[in-house]
Parts: structure tokens; sequence; C-alpha cells
């Protein structure tokens, strides 16, 4: 390949081509910019953890006041759709075994009575395992109400002071307030990945990728105009989302929008070295989206955003630290909810720094190897 002294007339035509390539090319805008958008208005609402609108099955073998009492509490219960009243116990099993219920409760016979004698009723509760975590939440919500009917039969009784709990930061537990934070660094991942994989693989399937080698285009240039266009848009992309969360979604900002510009700028940056990487291997756009998907997916799952890091092997946890957004999380999400201080932003935006600096190290490496 022909090369030259560093042109920015050369840089500058690079990049309006590689950017209206992207605008006009009716796949590129289907894939960049409408599922972002439309991921973040179904997300935001279908992504939680809540346990909302489940069904109780419940066999009540006791005729006595406090299960009748502890069955109408569980009726007036917002998270429940439907109690379903059984006469066996096999009923019970068969409902959870075909996933028609999350949890069963079984009233025994002397409940009532036992509470009138001054003991604690006891009632068994069969839990689907297949959904351990909503069960878990079920469990204790079926706790709680347990405990209220508990309070009403001894009014009386000197029992403890119970813990006060306060919700730090998000006092209501609006589970949106946490997951469309998380949900602009996702979605702006798949957007600047997805455009800078397709980059050099749609010159490659366009059959003009023969022309770049034989320009007068030197190598730094075509990498700086290959990334600026996914740096643009991606940041672009991910203000797109923020604003969305503190305009739409009404979730109060509280941190400092420059030092969360600047970190975005980074972390879309980082990943755009790795969306080269993917492109200069890939031969078509459908391996670039194939690989960007690979690469991605993973991404999110070792990120903490579903699970703690810490709840990892420790291995795991090494790893991800070398991803991205491990650390744009913890700056977004502390930049809406708790205000960050600045010294706890910059403790995660130097890692964000180091591996924009590797990746597109490493990226350059690649894209010249392909331009050789």
């Amino acid at each position: 390949m022909l090369t030259s002294a560093f042109s920015l007339t050369r840089l500058r035509a690079q990049f309006i081509k590689e950017v209206l390539s992207t605008l006009r090319d009716p796949r590129s805008r289907l894939v960049v910019f409408v599922p972002p958008i439309m991921q973040l208005l179904v997300f935001a609402f279908a992504a939680t953890l809540e346990v909302r609108n489940v069904d109780i099955a419940i066999y009540n073998q006791d005729a006595g006041r406090w299960s009748h009492e502890l069955v109408q509490r569980l009726d007036s219960a917002d998270f429940i759709t439907q109690v379903r009243r059984v006469d066996r116990q096999r009923q019970l099993h068969a409902l959870i075994d075909r996933g028609e219920v999350i949890a069963a409760l079984s009233i025994p016979v002397d409940f009532s009575r036992a509470i009138a004698a001054g003991d604690s009723g006891q009632a068994q509760v069969l839990v689907d395992g297949r959904r351990s975590n909503s069960g878990q939440i079920t469990v204790a919500y079926l706790s709680t109400i347990a405990a209220e009917v508990g309070a009403e039969v001894v009014p009386d009784a000197q029992t403890p002071t119970p813990v006060v709990v306060r919700h730090w930061f998000n006092p209501n537990l609006i589970y949106r307030w946490f997951i469309v934070p998380g949900l602009s660094g996702i979605l702006a991942l798949f957007s600047a990945l997805i455009i800078t994989s397709l980059s050099i693989s749609r010159e490659r399937e366009l059959g003009t990728f023969d022309q770049l080698l034989v320009s007068p285009t030197s190598t730094p240039e075509i990498i700086i105009s290959k990334s600026l266009p996914a740096l643009a848009i991606g940041t672009l992309l991910g203000l797109f989302m923020i604003g969305a969360g503190v305009f739409l979604f009404r979730i109060p900002f509280t941190g400092s929008f420059g030092l969360l510009l600047a970190s975005l700028v980074l972390f879309i940056a980082s990943v755009v070295g790795i969306g080269l990487m993917i492109s200069a291997v890939s031969m078509t756009q459908q391996q670039a989206i194939l690989g960007a998907f690979a690469i991605g997916v993973p991404a999110v799952l070792m990120s903490g955003f579903a699970t703690p890091v810490e709840n990892m092997p420790v291995y795991l946890q090494w790893l991800a630290q070398a991803i991205p957004l491990t650390h744009f999380l913890i700056i977004v999400e502390g930049s809406f909810l708790k205000a960050m201080p600045p010294a706890d932003i910059l403790a995660s935006l130097w890692p964000l720094a180091l591996i924009a600096l590797v990746s597109l190290t490493m990226a350059t490496f690649f894209v010249r190897g392909r331009l050789q």
C-alpha cells in the first residue's frame, strides 16, 4: 500500500465517507439506531428482578379464624394475581410441576388451634426452585404477611423493637432507577461495537477495500477515520439514553455531567478498539455482527449489571476488570443516584483510560496487518 504523510484533508474526507456510509446504508441504520431505542423503552420495564403478578396455591385444611385471616391477607397482596385454592396436597405439587404457581402454601388442620393455645402456628411453603431468585423473594413477601398476622394474634406482647430500614439513594426501591442507567451503558456498548465491527468488513464485502489499499491514505488516517465516526455516534447515543433516563423516566441525576461525559467518551473509545479488532478479522458484515455479539454478551454478563462481580470466582473477577463496561457501570449508576465524588469517579476512570489505550493500540496492529 502506498502511504504518504499524515493529511488532515484526507482524514476529513475519510471521516465524512465513513459517516455517510453508516447513515446511508439501510442495514447499518437498522442495526445501529433502531434496536438501542426500542430496547431502552422495552427493557426499562421488562428487565426487573421484582416479583409481580404471580399465582399462589393454598391447601387450607384448617377451618379456624387465623387460617382464614392469613388467606385473606394473601388475597389482598399486591404482588399476587390469583390465589388458587385446592383440596388435595397432590394438587399443590401438580401446580408447581406445571409452573402455574411460583409457591404453594399448605395450612395444617391444627393451625388456628395451635395459635389459640399460645403456640406458633406453622404452615408449609413449597417453592418452585426453577425460579430460585423469584422464589426467594416470594418467600420473603409471604414471611412478611405471616409476621403481620402474628402481630395481630398477640398485639400486646412485648416484642423487641424492629430494625428500621432506610433505603439510601433509592428510598422507594424503584427498580427503574437502577436498571435504566445500566442500560444506557449496555446499549451504547453494542451500538459502538457494531458500528466499528462493520467498518472494515463492509469495505471488504462491497469490494472497496482494495481501492483503499492503493489510495494515498496512510495507515494512521485509515485507523482514525474508522474510529472517529463510531466514537461520535456511540457517544451521542449514550447521551441520548442518559437524557431519556433523566427526562423520560424521571430518574434523579445528582452527579457531575462533565465527569460522566469524559467517562462515556473513554468507554466508547475502548469499545471502538475492540470493534476494530473484530472488523479486521471479519470477512463479511454477518461475521462482524456475530463477532460483536460473541464479545458483547459475555461482557454484559460479567460486568456486574445483573449479578455482583464479587459473587463470581476470583479469576472471573480479574477478567471482569478488563471489561470497560464494568467500570462505566460504576460511574453511570453512581452519577445518577449517589452524587459519586470526583475521587471515586477517577478511581474507575483511570482503568477505562488504560483499557482504551490497550484496545486502540492492539486494534492499530490488527488493522495495520490487514492493510499490509
